[in-house]
């Protein structure tokens, strides 16, 4: 069993930055990849970034790349989202997930243990 406890979220001007953090406990999270995801009022679960258990590879979903980072620290159990420049369309209830495997890195099949979310809200 996986706990994951999401942070840093907020009400940010557009073209401003925030970290989010996903802080976990359990079983042993360096064995896992990670992934965030967002939802948007009325809208499915869409994925933003993966990591891998090394952080060797990411993954972003083309509507972030270039201004969201994932990264970890497997020392303090804790995955990162910075997002810079960000856009009023990136408003949304941010999730982290653990890769479960079974279906592709993109879609929230392959998660599971989700966090409770932390809202983001970008003003224009």
């Amino acid at each position: 069993q996986v706990q994951l406890v999401e942070s840093g979220g907020g009400l940010v001007q557009a073209g401003g930055s925030l970290r989010l953090s996903c802080a976990a406990s359990g079983r042993a999270f360096s064995n896992y990849d990670m992934g965030w995801f967002r939802q948007a009022p009325g809208k499915e679960r869409d994925f933003v970034a993966a990591i891998s258990w090394g952080s060797k590879s990411t993954n972003y979903a083309d509507s972030v790349k270039g201004r969201f980072t994932i990264s970890r620290d497997n020392a303090k159990n804790t995955v990162y989202l910075q997002m810079n420049s960000l856009k009023p369309e990136d408003t949304a209830v941010y999730y982290c997930a653990v890769r479960l495997g079974g279906s592709y890195y993109n879609t929230t099949a392959g998660y599971g243990y989700w966090g409770q979310g932390t809202q983001v809200t970008v003003s224009s």
